[in-house]
């Protein structure tokens, strides 16, 4: 089955925003953390390179060559032209991946359920320390207008970063519309910086040659290596730029890429190079050296602005994920807020920004440094990129009908490159590489626990509840007293009796005239047409099952989905009643999970909830009239 080509005017995901509106927002959004790793890319890969010895033109040369194809191969080829067409009824990212392969596979797809957590997960390790080293590397550019700046670097970083993770409950598109128009006049920036010093040395343009960079590789050993781990920080971002795609669309980020970020890109690491082949003691700060002396602190000015906005993608990135996670039942609910009419992909989890800001100033108060979170940096983004490929495989072949030569022909040279980048990074464990392993790792327990917690508590109420179709004769032969108005009782299992079903009548003795037992399901697609939205099957007089389906990027509004007239079921607002099964768990020595488990997933239940309906499919249920 092939993924569904969007609606006409709405490749975005619905959206009614102009073409180049959502390509100006893409730019300012989607594209900020690729865009600032000139700031720190090419001189940290050039430093590996040569360890303790002298910058030669064939080391440049190499590096740059390595540097530009990374940047064709992996975000060009990859990423804009095959990934991106993997969305998920508009919506991207690790999770849609998952569920567009899982869809396929069903019960087969245990292992793509467990590539999805691992690629989330390590989406998160990005996501922390992109703010802290694309910051620190702006800040750090005021050593270079007087040393007496370098104390100020880590206060200055802070503030920053407090006050980004601050405005982030204004929304994306409000934030877009300030950050887009930087972001154009930063690439324009990048690309004239770069011009100005190929022009010098125009000798440079043979870092092109693919050349070049084999050679590099195959005489420099494990230095090599290192540095090639060095060079991806070169296309960090990439990945940001697939999980934003439900809030700007394939063609916007597409047109954005390609006109103008890829250009300024890649001129402006050759203006780097062509710098250093003049001056190697440029080295210590190529970016900035390309400028003129008047320009440098507009220039730090305009880099800081840049990296704020870098930090934009990932964060934006992480809510999406977040809320794709908790509707597919891998986190607990947690409180989401839409932050535009228009855009249906933008929303705010405030507890995610918050945690995310805490996570962020202790990378910076710890590193203290951009060059020290380099090494951390690369293995979160390529370990992200190893499972988006191999999920991509995965959907290529059941999803697009792709035949096996194809999908080895298209996806084994990606998987090949990113598993020789992730190899090239993992020797940078020791140097701070631990660090978003030990956070995928946990992040991947919190998962596999409320995962199987849910499933457990469902198996075990299910099997304490009264088949609904054997208890309903017995309940109209007792005959309770009638109320007028309408009961709805929200429950997971609409063949069963709900649990505040029977509590009301334990405690209150009557039974209202209508009673609708509501069953809300999660697709695995983003969003549900509404017409397809809920459908009735009355079993007696008083009583009707309603399943509403609703789409994964979606907040379900009960009462709203109940009005629809499709459903005649004739409900009054102001005389229906919601009722919510409350359960208070407590651990057990009997549980089928390690004591520590139970602790978590207990831990984990947020403490206002309805775990009757929320824990399969861990849906936000809302009651709104």
């Amino acid at each position: 089955m092939s993924i569904a080509a969007p609606t006409p005017g709405k490749d975005h995901g619905g959206s009614r925003s102009p073409f180049w509106v959502l390509a100006l927002g893409s730019i300012g959004v989607v594209y900020g953390d690729i865009g600032t790793s000139p700031l720190y890319a090419l001189k940290e890969s050039l430093t590996a390179a040569r360890g303790s010895g002298s910058l030669t033109p064939e080391m440049i040369f190499g590096v740059l060559s390595l540097m530009i194809w990374t940047l064709v191969i992996i975000v060009t080829i990859k990423y804009v032209f095959v990934v991106l067409r993997a969305d998920n009824n508009g919506e991207g990212g690790t999770l849609s991946l998952m569920a567009l392969a899982h869809r396929t596979l069903g019960d087969r797809g245990g292992f793509v359920a467990l590539l999805g957590m691992a690629g989330a997960a390590l989406f998160y390790g990005d996501a922390m320390i992109t703010p802290a080293i694309s910051v620190l590397s702006a800040a750090e550019g005021l050593n270079l207008v007087t040393p007496a700046f370098e104390r100020f670097v880590l206060p200055i970083s802070i503030v920053i970063l407090i006050g980004l993770f601050a405005i982030q409950s204004r929304g994306t598109a409000r934030i877009a519309a300030w950050f887009g128009p930087i972001v154009v006049v930063w690439f324009v920036a990048l690309g004239v910086g770069g011009i100005v010093n190929i022009v010098r040395s125009p000798e440079v343009f043979n870092a092109l040659n693919p050349v070049y960079g084999v050679n590099f590789l195959s005489s420099h050993g494990i230095a090599g290596l290192i540095a090639l781990g060095a060079v991806f920080l070169a296309v960090t971002g990439a990945e940001a730029l697939y999980a934003d795609l439900g809030h700007f669309g394939r063609n916007p980020i597409r047109a954005a890429w390609l006109v103008l970020v890829f250009p300024a890109l890649a001129l402006n690491y050759l203006g780097q190079g062509a710098l250093l082949l003049e001056s190697p003691e440029a080295l210590e700060s190529p970016f900035f050296k390309l400028y003129p002396a008047w320009a440098l602190i507009p220039m730090i000015v305009l880099a800081t602005l840049a990296t704020i906005i870098a930090s934009q993608a990932v964060i934006t990135g992480a809510f999406s994920m977040t809320q794709q996670a908790i509707q597919l039942g891998l986190l607990p609910r947690m409180h989401i807020r839409r932050t535009s009419e228009t855009e249906r992909g933008q929303i705010y989890i405030p507890a995610i920004n918050w945690s995310l800001l805490l996570a962020v100033l202790f990378l910076v108060v710890t590193f203290k440094s951009s060059s020290a979170l380099a090494s951390a940096y690369g293995i979160a983004v390529t370990g992200t990129m190893v499972v988006t490929v191999a999920l991509a495989a995965v959907v290529a072949r059941f999803n697009w009908q792709w035949s096996w030569w194809r999908v080895g022909l298209v996806m084994a040279p990606f998987m090949v490159i990113d598993l020789i980048f992730l190899g090239a990074n993992l020797l940078k464990i020791a140097e701070g590489g631990w660090l978003p392993l030990v956070v995928g790792m946990g992040l991947m327990v919190v998962m596999l626990t409320w995962r199987r917690g849910a499933r457990l508590l469902s198996t075990r109420w299910k099997k304490e509840e009264l088949p609904l179709a054997e208890y309903l004769p017995v309940l109209e032969k007792k005959s309770p007293d009638r109320v007028s108005g309408t009961a709805v009782f929200l429950t997971s299992h609409p063949d069963l009796v709900p649990t505040a079903l029977m509590h009301n009548l334990k405690h209150n003795k009557v039974m209202h005239r209508c009673n609708l037992i509501v069953c809300v399901e999660t697709s695995d697609i983003p969003r549900v047409q509404e017409a397809e939205r809920g459908k009735t099957t009355k079993i007696s007089d008083t009583f009707t099952i309603v399943r509403l389906r609703f789409g994964f990027m979606e907040e379900p509004n009960i009462p709203r989905a109940l009005a629809r007239r499709y459903l005649h079921l004739d409900i009054d607002p102001m005389q229906t009643s919601y009722y919510l099964s409350r359960r208070i768990i407590m651990p057990s020595s009997r549980s089928e999970m390690p004591a520590w488990q139970d602790q978590l997933f207990i831990w984990l239940i947020p403490s206002v909830h309805n775990l009757d309906s929320c824990c399969v499919g861990a849906i936000p249920l809302i009651a709104r009239s």
